[in-house]
């Protein structure tokens, strides 16, 4: 599964969700359903404008964890 660390980047940065959305121009409703794990897919150009926003890497936010079998 894909874990989305979000929470902790913005943590990080003492960034509340609200700034990052406006930031990135999307709503706080998107930005929420990606911080939760809820989305099904990322576009790139979110993705790269979050990585602008708070100076970091795609995998400081994307995690892989292998499903136990």
């Amino acid at each position: 599964m894909i874990q989305i660390n979000l929470d902790v980047e913005l943590a990080k940065r003492k960034m509340k969700s609200g700034e990052l959305a406006e930031r990135i121009g999307i709503t706080n409703a998107n930005l929420s359903i990606l911080k939760t794990g809820k989305a099904k897919a990322v576009r790139l150009t979110t993705l790269d404008a979050i990585c602008r926003e708070l100076g970091c890497q795609p995998g400081d936010i994307l995690e892989y964890i292998p499903d136990e079998e």
